[in-house]
């Protein structure tokens, strides 16, 4: 019996593990309570780490289609099966022929951030795709505009503030979002006992919600109306606090004036003595931190509503203020050290709705379009990169039938599932517990500065390949045979920094930032090393010409027109949104039984009014249907939903037909993304998932 650290790289919490073995097998897992982030916190996802190595249906060998079968092959007859295909769709139909798309669990890798962006640059297609046009984009655009880099996320100071703000977000669930928050009840708890509050506003009773000091439901959709009023509140009363080094206050004045309390109580719901109060206990809390997630980004005004939350912060004094929203200092600085790109904006456009690029990415709506609309530029091949977007983007039974259309499709994943059963040929690299591991992004996303290398709990199995070493074979040998003139020093230099192991380049990247740690001293450390509460930054931080925060977005403000053209409700119309459990992993882990016992978690849950206004019983089958496709679901009557909202999960769905995940196949449910509308983007190309009318009949 052996007890070695292990790290929960599932979600964005990042727990430190302590895993037993016995004789290679794992037995036992459990949070670290040495570790000085997460504290010995764990959810029921990292226990499962173990059913995820040791489940029968996870590849571990290539596999090529023959018919209807696959069939394992060796990795160099399936590596050249790749590269041989990328570069005949380039050579023969153009360099955007192919298209790549990166599912979430590429930021949750080391390897996939070494050497997978690394691989993507080198393949030079602007069809790029990725997870983040379906969650986090308005952040990111935000962060560009306002801060000068992507991932200049300002993090609510958790563990400090006196008043925290919640809108669309449920850290219950998460363990936080853009906001590395491991054990959030635990720092929940901590808030109450030194006189803390926190309000949540969202359209459902979430766990978020239940454990609040208030909640307040708000109409999906309408989370942009009532931030401009508490901004306009704010400027109204004189109850800004400016920072030096922030411009635009009056433009910003101007924008609001129209957006009061009573038109966001019309919009929302939500009524305008609570905006008003709201408003004034941001401003006036010794404290406070306003902080808006996915629920406030998918959707139509996702932009203006994010905007607004970064806003309310900076005008109350409580950007880069302790118990306010900070940026980290982590000991490998991505932003500082540029190796995460700044970003840029509308540089090119779709081919087909001539939609803009974000950081070198298409918006994921629109995947289909490029490859079922014909002329010059369509795509022909895919590369699927850890992602399932038949299952977590918008339309998904259209983007189904467009992949199966295409002439080849590989992936880099160790399931067949929704997505990669039209693949032709599939990679699977290492498990979670098989690789070294350190968070590049999470560390600098987190509540406190904390540094944690991690090595593999298991070692790499006899004929198995990590991520990295995929990716480093396909980007050089599809370089090989596209044919593009490199000078030679150029592909030397790639190739020899492909030919580093991804620890390799975190040791080198710690040793040369301004901590000066190493791999050999974190490792030394055991759970990690805790480099202290976060810290005043601005405005040496910004990256903004002259270190200064320009509040006055034309991107933003321009589209406040579209907001102010916005019709009233409708009083009997319903809308769409959708849910997360702790033990759910977006679309996958589903076959994990330990993670799908227990009370079913599938169904749509409507208010018990709704559903006696349509005749409808409880536990009945519906229909539920908007402009794009139907599914049928069973109903579940919840008064955790404000009425004229009903919601269903994201990520179900696994019954068509090729699936191979056993348990899965077996789990109730359906995809939410067979209903998403892929025509409604916000203004930053942010698919609109939330607040889809639908009907649901019996």
């Amino acid at each position: 019996m052996e007890r070695v650290l292990g790290v929960c790289n599932l979600c964005e919490a990042i727990c430190g593990l302590v895993v037993t073995l016995d004789d290679g097998r794992v037995t036992d897992v459990r949070g670290n309570p040495d570790d000085p982030l997460s504290r010995g916190h764990v959810c029921p996802k990292a226990i499962a780490l173990q059913d995820v190595h040791a489940d029968p249906d996870r590849l571990r060998r290539p596999v090529r289609r023959v018919g209807d079968t696959w069939q394992e092959v060796s990795w160099d007859e399936a590596l050249d099966l790749v590269a041989d295909n990328l570069a005949r769709a380039q050579r023969e139909h153009g360099r955007d022929a192919l298209a790549i798309y990166l599912g979430n669990p590429n930021v949750h890798s080391i390897g996939s951030m070494t050497h997978g962006t690394a691989m993507v640059k080198s393949l030079r297609t602007r069809n790029k795709f990725s997870a983040t046009s379906v969650d986090q984009l308005p952040h990111q655009l935000l962060a560009y505009l306002l801060y000068g880099h992507q991932l200049l996320l300002p993090i609510p100071d958790i563990d400090r503030t006196q008043y925290f703000l919640v809108l669309g977000g449920n850290p219950m669930a998460s363990n936080g979002s853009l906001m590395t928050v491991p054990d959030f009840p635990g720092r929940l708890r901590e808030l109450k006992a030194r006189g803390g509050r926190m309000v949540v506003l969202d359209p459902r009773r979430t766990e978020t919600a239940k454990a609040a000091d208030e909640h307040h439901f708000v109409r999906p959709g309408s989370d942009a109306f009532v931030l401009l009023a508490l901004v306009h509140v704010i400027l109204d009363e004189g109850l800004e606090r400016i920072p030096s080094y922030v411009d635009g206050v009056s433009a910003v004045r101007d924008a609001v004036a129209a957006f009061t309390p009573e038109r966001a109580e019309a919009a929302s719901g939500v009524p305008a003595d609570v905006v008003r109060r709201i408003a004034r206990d941001v401003a006036t809390a010794e404290s406070a931190a306003v902080y808006g997630r996915i629920g406030v980004s998918v959707q139509e005004f996702g932009l203006v509503a994010q905007w607004a939350v970064q806003v309310l912060n900076a005008i109350t004094g409580n950007l880069d203020r302790p118990g306010g929203v900070m940026f980290t200092r982590p000991a490998v600085d991505v932003v500082r050290r540029g190796f995460v790109g700044r970003g840029h904006h509308d540089v090119w456009r779709s081919r087909v709705r001539g939609l803009p690029e974000f950081a070198g990415e298409l918006p994921v709506a629109t995947m289909a379009d490029e490859m079922l609309t014909p002329g010059d530029g369509q795509v022909k091949a895919l590369l699927l990169l850890s992602g399932n977007p038949v299952s977590s983007t918008p339309d998904g039974a259209r983007l189904d039938r467009a992949i199966a259309g295409l002439d080849f499709v590989a992936a880099v994943d160790f399931y067949v599932n929704e997505t990669t059963r039209h693949a032709d040929v599939i990679l699977p690299p290492t498990g979670a517990l098989e690789r070294d591991h350190y968070d590049l992004v999470f560390h600098a996303l987190a509540v406190r500065d904390t540094a944690r290398f991690t090595p593999a709990v298991l070692p790499k199995p006899d004929g198995a390949m990590h991520d990295w070493e995929i990716y480093r074979e396909i980007a050089l040998r599809t370089a090989r045979l596209v044919g593009r003139k490199r000078p030679l020093r150029a592909r030397l230099v790639q190739e020899a920094r492909l030919r580093l192991s991804p620890t390799r380049v975190v040791d080198l990247l710690l040793r040369t930032d301004e901590r000066r740690l190493s791999v050999r001293r974190l490792r030394a450390s055991g759970a990690g090393l805790d480099l202290g509460p976060l810290r005043p930054q601005l405005p040496g931080r910004l990256q903004t010409p002259g270190h200064r925060i320009d509040l006055a977005q034309p991107l933003v403000l321009d589209d406040l027109a579209r907001l102010d053209a916005v019709p009233p409700p409708e009083e009997d119309g319903l809308v769409l949104i959708g849910r997360r459990h702790q033990r759910d992993c977006n679309s996958w882990m589903h076959n994990s039984e330990r993670l799908t016992k227990g009370r079913p978690r599938h169904q749509l849950l409507m208010h018990p009014d709704d559903l006696a206004t349509r005749g409808i019983d409880d536990g009945a089958e519906v229909t539920v249907t908007s402009r794009v496709g139907s599914v049928r679901v069973e109903v579940a009557a919840s008064d955790t939903m404000m009425r004229g909202v009903v919601s269903l999960p994201h990520g179900y769905g696994h019954a068509r037909e090729g699936v191979r995940m056993r348990n899965a196949t077996g789990v109730p449910g359906v995809s939410i993304n067979d209903l998403t509308d892929p025509e409604r983007l916000d203004v930053s190309g942010n698919a609109v998932l939330n607040g889809t009318p639908v009907t649901v009949t019996a």
